[in-house]
């Protein structure tokens, strides 16, 4: 069991006690893992409680950032889970790479078309995800697509806040409690633009040479062929001061962007959808 190294409110060692409790109940499953503070938690008591009928499963494909990809491996490996990556081919179809609004449900029923056929395979009997209780009061198509295919999200059945699972995960010495949210790449591009692999990549580049400045948490939108950078307000004075102009446009300019600029409003999660 993964010992808690700091205190935790009584409401949440309740909600970690029901969630240990209703895993074990389950006597094997597989949790759709992403890498994520909320999916890593989810994991980390499947595979405490599971032992050996525990594994992760992670979903590649050109929408997920190799950074993220190596930080799930590693986090996988530090918690002691079997690991499980399968590709999945989202991209092929047009309910997915056209872009509409609901476009997360096509991600999600190909995710778990592939884990589904994983936990049949290992005759495993549960499918969890890291949904949590906040994620239900934001539009995420892709949490309809998982209750179709059956899948568990106990995060929000116990009603783990997002606060709730950074505190709790910290509690436990996770490093990675307070890692910050990262969406897929497809994320990054006003619905109706097509979603490509072309695309995609020249999102990736962009955000790494972002992070080589020192700055963790950024989204480059596209939006034809411009590149419109955002950072955490707090980090904006930082990224002025520190860039090298020309540096950054040629960056951006081999990438196939024609022209790059800066959003002085900040970060902030969901733009895309005002």
């Amino acid at each position: 069991m993964f010992n808690q190294l700091e205190l935790i409110s009584k409401e949440q060692f309740k909600k970690l006690t029901l969630l240990r409790d209703y895993i074990k109940s389950l006597k094997t499953a597989c949790v759709a893992y992403s890498g994520g503070v909320d999916s890593a938690l989810v994991a980390s008591i499947t595979f405490e409680q599971l032992r050996e009928k525990a594994c992760a499963i992670t979903g590649i494909s050109p929408a997920l950032a190799n950074h993220l990809l190596e930080e799930a491996r590693m986090q996988a490996k530090w918690i002691g889970i079997n690991h499980i990556e399968i590709e999945t081919n989202e991209l092929s179809d047009t309910s997915y790479s056209n872009n509409p609004k609901d476009r997360c449900f096509a991600c999600k029923q190909e995710l778990h078309q592939k884990t589904s056929f994983i936990s049949e395979k290992l005759n495993y009997k549960n499918i969890l995800d890291g949904v949590n209780f906040d994620d239900l009061s934001d539009y995420r198509p892709g949490i309809e697509a998982s209750k179709k295919a059956g899948v568990l999200s106990p995060l929000a059945l116990f009603k783990f806040s997002k606060k709730d699972i950074r505190d709790i995960s910290k509690s436990l010495g996770f490093p990675w409690w307070d890692k910050p949210a990262q969406p897929c790449l497809s994320s990054r591009f006003p619905y109706g633009y097509n979603i490509t692999k072309e695309r995609l990549n020249m999102i990736e580049k962009g955000e790494a040479y972002i992070r080589e400045m020192g700055i963790a948490e950024v989204r480059v939108r596209c939006q034809g062929a411009s590149a419109r950078i955002e950072i955490p307000e707090e980090d904006i004075q930082k990224f002025i001061n520190n860039y090298k102009k020309e540096a950054l446009i040629n960056h951006f300019f081999k990438l196939g962007f024609k022209c790059v600029s800066l959003d002085l409003e900040g970060l902030i999660s969901g733009k895309l959808n005002r």
